[in-house]
């Protein structure tokens, strides 16, 4: 096996993995190593439905979304490529009181940290997603500022970028084993040999259990398969689609091409790697799709695919760095977004750099250690799909 030497490595050729490589790499940081046991973006988030907001209901989640639909609106000048950002806005719909009065606490929330969310009524809410069935809704939340863009474009242009600065960015490298000696990381050993360092960034998704079992780091994230699908062409589909939610089903669309991509959450889905499609889900989801936008049911299916939520306990992303004299040295991790990975890509590679840079990060994250479920100092996000 061959040998060579790193500042620090990632584990993790996603967005969040791209992101951290090139935003180590902006700011000097020399010999910068990132590991992807495939291809780039192949794991969760070329699967992922490409929504970008910052309608939560968690403060952190937030100003990670925020921070993060600000560098998307400029990605074409830095990193440097076009990501088809489209701001059509985000349209949550509302049919229970319960949702109602949470949406406007959210609402509030938001406002005052700078995203220009607004309660709707019904009637602009149809105005503004046609294709919806208005039958039990109450209300809706909608911002124009969120919308959708393609995640192998963020890859590629954060990819690029990291090279350009001097980022080694490696596919086909498994990692097997992460070493360590008197509480510091020695190695990350992979099936291309073994890279000397004493940093390691875990990026690795669903993947992460494994990888932070290495360095004896509890990452408390689940693998969950999501499935999406498309519709065929819709001649008469309106230019602007917003990213329309139901959200007591969670069934949701948004224009993509001349049609729509479809998806919703499965209740019955078992945790697991599961990479297949399955037909399963779509009893539920033409279910969903009769109560909400009955329209639809009468429009083909074109293709679908399968991805990897990396669940945690209570929808919250883990980041943070493994407490110091502990074995695993300088183990750093983002992982276990529930979904939101995609979306806070840009924002969480300056975080992670902040953090290895032993800088104040640019988004307060310390609710989001790992260690938090150890007690009870933590709180689901609401705004989940």
């Amino acid at each position: 096996m061959t040998s060579d030497s790193a500042e620090v490595v990632v584990i993790g050729g996603g967005v969040v993995g791209v992101s951290t490589a090139f935003h180590l790499a902006e700011a000097g940081v020399r010999n910068v190593v990132l590991v992807e046991r495939d291809e780039l973006g192949s794991g969760s988030t070329c699967k992922a439905a490409g929504g970008v907001r910052a309608q939560f209901s968690d403060e952190v989640n937030i100003r990670l979304g925020a921070r993060s639909l600000e560098a998307f609106g400029r990605f074409g000048e830095r990193p440097g490529q076009e990501i088809d950002l489209h701001r059509v806005g985000y349209l949550f719909l509302l049919s229970t009181p319960e949702d109602v009065a949470a949406a406007e606490r959210n609402v509030v929330l938001q406002n005052g940290l700078g995203v220009p969310s607004r309660m709707i009524d019904v009637a602009e809410a149809e105005a503004l997603s046609p294709l919806i069935s208005t039958g039990g809704l109450l209300a809706a939340t909608y911002s124009p500022d969120d919308g959708h863009c393609t995640p192998e474009s963020v890859v590629l242009g954060y990819a690029t970028a990291a090279r350009r600065l001097g980022a080694d960015l490696r596919t086909r490298t498994e990692v097997l084993d992460i070493e360590s000696s008197g509480g510091e990381i020695t190695a990350v050993v992979t099936n291309r040999g073994v890279i000397r360092t004493s940093a390691v960034v875990c990026a690795a998704g669903a993947w992460s259990r494994r990888v932070g079992g290495f360095v004896g780091v509890d990452l408390d994230v689940t693998p969950l398969r999501r499935q999406v699908v498309f519709t065929e062409p819709m001649p008469d589909l309106a230019p602007v689609v917003p990213f329309t939610i139901d959200f007591s089903s969670s069934f949701y669309f948004h224009r993509e091409g001349r049609g729509l991509l479809m998806g919703m959450s499965d209740p019955a889905q078992e945790p697991g790697f599961h990479l297949d499609r399955s037909d399963a889900w779509l009893p539920g989801l033409a279910a969903a799709i009769g109560a909400r936008a009955p329209g639809l049911l009468d429009v083909g299916l074109t293709t679908g695919w399968a991805g990897l939520y990396e669940e945690t306990p209570d929808r919250n992303a883990l980041i943070g760095e493994a407490p110091g004299g502990s074995k695993a040295g300088r183990f750093l991790y983002a992982t276990g977004f529930s979904g939101h990975g995609f979306l806070q890509g840009p924002a969480v590679g300056e975080v992670v750099r902040d953090l290895y840079l032993g800088r104040e990060p640019v988004v307060d994250v310390s609710t989001l250690d790992a260690a938090r479920f150890a007690s009870n100092d933590h709180r689901p996000e609401l705004n989940t799909v």
